[in-house]
């Protein structure tokens, strides 16, 4: 299997446990990595970028919080 070298932003953001709006959010504010200009009009995140940033996140002493965005069962 072939690793990708760029994924778009629902990918980047699942990948990062975070919203596609949260990513969004962090890369305006030059917190988290930009996306590449992949052609003309597409655009996507070097996925070695996203693993040292992701790996760069400080360690948390809090314990991890309920799972909020699971769908509750019916």
């Amino acid at each position: 299997m072939i690793r990708p070298f760029y994924v778009d932003l629902e990918t980047v953001a699942a990948i990062v446990s975070l919203s596609a709006t949260s990513v969004q959010k962090l890369v305006r504010e030059e917190q988290f990595p930009k996306p590449r200009a992949v052609s003309s009009r597409r655009v996507a995140w070097l996925v070695r970028e996203v693993e040292e940033w992701a790996e760069g996140r400080p360690i948390s002493d809090l314990p991890p919080p309920p799972n909020t965005s699971r769908r509750k069962p019916q």
